[in-house]
């Protein structure tokens, strides 16, 4: 999982996951990046059997509630996926300023890439019961608000707050546990 303090212990246990685009750069601000995200988190509830307890993403990190039967290899395959995927986006449209800072904030032992999108690693915190798996939620839906983007966590639309106040969300998730 690349250089990182944080451990994934129980690798088929649900963890809280924080992923933070390299530097903080806004790369998270149109649909089509935020779809790349979804598109991967879809594909890998099928390849991986990852299961999907909660996420929000706002522009520059995202919050997963997520296990699978091995959550190590399968945040490496979603980063993997994901990083190529938003480079192609991202020179389609021309998008050289965050281009050149990817490039720029680049770790220089990064030999495989013109540019890194994503930080080492990932936070990764084991959801410990019910209580946890509750307030964790709490925090990653509240996050838009605590920003000031919106007044109620379920109109952010990067979030499965909706999900869980019986809406349809963006992606299915899981609200049983």
């Amino acid at each position: 999982m690349g250089r990182t303090r944080y451990k994934i212990i129980e690798p088929t246990h649900p963890h809280f996951i924080t992923c933070t685009i390299l530097h903080w750069l806004p790369v998270f601000t149109r649909p089509d990046s935020v779809q790349i995200i979804l598109d991967s988190l879809s594909h890998l509830k099928t390849s991986d059997k990852l299961k999907l307890y909660g996420f929000v993403i706002l522009e520059n990190h995202l919050h997963l509630i997520v296990s699978s039967e091995d959550l190590s290899n399968t945040i490496k395959k979603f980063k993997s996926f994901t990083a190529k995927e938003i480079i192609k986006l991202l020179q389609a449209n021309r998008a050289n300023n965050i281009l050149d800072q990817l490039a720029f904030y680049k770790k220089a032992h990064k030999k495989d890439s013109s540019y890194q999108v994503w930080q080492e690693g990932c936070a990764a915190k084991l959801i410990q019961g019910y209580e946890m798996m509750r307030q964790k939620l709490k925090y990653i839906h509240h996050n838009p608000v605590k920003r000031g983007y919106v007044e109620v966590a379920e109109h952010w639309r990067y979030s499965s707050s909706k999900n869980y106040a019986g809406e349809s969300g963006l992606i299915e998730v899981e609200t049983g546990f």
